[in-house]
């Protein structure tokens, strides 16, 4: 695309409890991107973490709201002003109840599909026009309350794919960076 700054979110909500369920995949995109750019996660005064990174060489900011994932849009809106980066530059990587575990989807735009971290941005940013990795979790068997199944952790057979699916889900948003969004979704959204 271009040289300008890039904003990627990762959402998930804080704190050792959460740091392996399903809610905070996006976390765990946003920590591999971060690896494979050499850098490191700091505290930002708009309550969260960041990383100032090339992503596949493209300019970006990696991001980590520090607040629970209802609360995300304030710090995703501090962090993009912040840095002057406008709604058409962020990508915003997600869990998805609606996509069988290690589908992924990338678009732009759309609902919120009961996704609190999503409608907390689009509070904030007053608008749902931004990039989307949307990272497939399932929504769980039976009657499993989804709230109880996003805050829970992965399945052993889960745990042996999630590796495979953090890398494809980071190499997503590389790809979307560089390539586009038609090509990333070629590419991606099988």
């Amino acid at each position: 695309m271009d040289g300008e700054r890039w904003l990627v979110v990762g959402l998930g909500n804080p704190g050792a409890e959460y740091a392996a369920t399903r809610h905070n995949v996006g976390f765990l995109v946003a920590d591999l991107l971060a690896e494979r750019a050499g850098s490191r996660f700091k505290a930002h005064r708009g309550r969260a973490a960041v990383c100032e990174a090339r992503v596949a060489g493209v300019p970006a900011v990696v991001a980590k709201p520090l607040t629970y994932m209802n609360d995300s849009g304030g710090p995703v809106s501090s962090v993009s002003a912040f840095y002057k980066v406008p709604p058409e530059r962020l990508v915003v990587v997600q869990d998805e109840i609606d996509l069988p575990f290690a589908t992924l989807r990338v678009k732009l735009g759309g609902g919120d599909n009961g996704h609190n971290g999503l409608k907390s941005l689009r509070r904030s940013l007053g608008t749902g026009d931004w990039f989307r990795v949307r990272v497939g979790v399932g929504r769980g068997g039976g009657r499993t309350n989804v709230a109880t199944h996003v805050l829970k952790g992965f399945a052993p057979n889960e745990r042996k794919e999630l590796p495979f699916l953090i890398d494809r889900a980071a190499d997503a948003v590389e790809s979307l960076l560089t390539d586009g969004l038609e090509r990333t979704q070629n590419a991606y959204n099988t």
